[in-house]
């Protein structure tokens, strides 16, 4: 069969990925309704590791496609772009949510909160002592992710790793701090609607940080692999796309809730 196209965009072959990945998902959620009702996490486990399979196997793939089978083509590469900005966007309008009941609630109590804010007997954390050592790690992050890129695109290849690695680095290190800073808590996620909205926003930027984190190993090893050149790189790109989006997250996060909200 001829592989030879007369069109310049890339029409994926039949993958059994799309299929262990929903099998993944169903497993994982399946077991984490089992663990929170039996004490029993085996199936959650079972389903994290079916979904990590899943991605490392995928990943491998469009890493292949893209760089090994020229199939990533200017056009191609256009929608992945586009694809990429909508994501950011859809992820945008996520969040907007979560500062959107944050909000509400506080810039007009209700009377069953005491019509305070934050609700009487809820001790909240300093914002210039970790909340704000997070935010200078991010920031010095997209410096660092910054001049990656630059270091790419100047086909420096020992400064790109550098630049990658610290960048992994800090968000590691962010992520540690944010744990911490969950352990030393004074109150949880069911204290009212400040704890609900503390929660919900900090953590799931927390799991995007680990997203990030996680997306920036794969771009290490994939230089470290000689995958990229100055012309021909947008996984790194989307990457750091991503990791300014979380980011600018953080910064909206630690003017309103942990400041303003404070």
């Amino acid at each position: 069969m001829s592989t030879h196209s007369n069109h310049p965009f890339h029409l994926v072959d039949y993958s059994p990925w799309p299929l262990t990945g929903a099998i993944g998902a169903l497993t994982m959620v399946s077991g984490l309704v089992k663990w929170f009702h039996q004490y029993d996490n085996s199936l959650f486990i079972l389903g994290n590791i079916i979904t990590l399979l899943t991605m490392y196997q995928w990943w491998r793939d469009i890493s292949r496609e893209g760089t090994f089978q020229g199939l990533h083509t200017f056009n191609v590469t256009i929608g992945l772009r586009w694809g990429m900005i909508l994501f950011i966007i859809s992820e945008v309008f996520f969040f907007v949510s979560f500062f959107w009941a944050f909000f509400h609630s506080s810039l007009s109590p209700t009377i069953e909160l005491g019509s305070l804010w934050p609700p009487m007997g809820i001790l909240i954390f300093n914002p210039f002592q970790v909340p704000l050592l997070n935010t200078a790690i991010l920031l010095t992050s997209g410096v660092t992710i910054t001049w990656a890129h630059h270091s790419l695109l100047e086909n420096n290849h020992s400064q790109t790793m550098q630049g990658l690695f610290f960048t992994i680095v800090l968000g590691i290190y962010f992520t540690i701090l944010q744990a911490y800073e969950y352990i030393e808590a004074s109150f949880n996620i069911s204290d009212a609607i400040y704890g609900s909205t503390f929660f919900m926003a900090t953590g799931f930027h927390g799991l995007h940080v680990l997203i990030g984190t996680t997306f920036l190993i794969v771009c290490l090893m994939r230089h470290m692999k000689n995958h990229f050149s100055n012309s021909h790189h947008f996984g790194f790109e989307a990457a750091a796309w991503y990791w300014h989006f979380v980011d600018v997250v953080w910064l909206f996060l630690y003017i309103s809730i942990y400041w303003w909200g404070s």
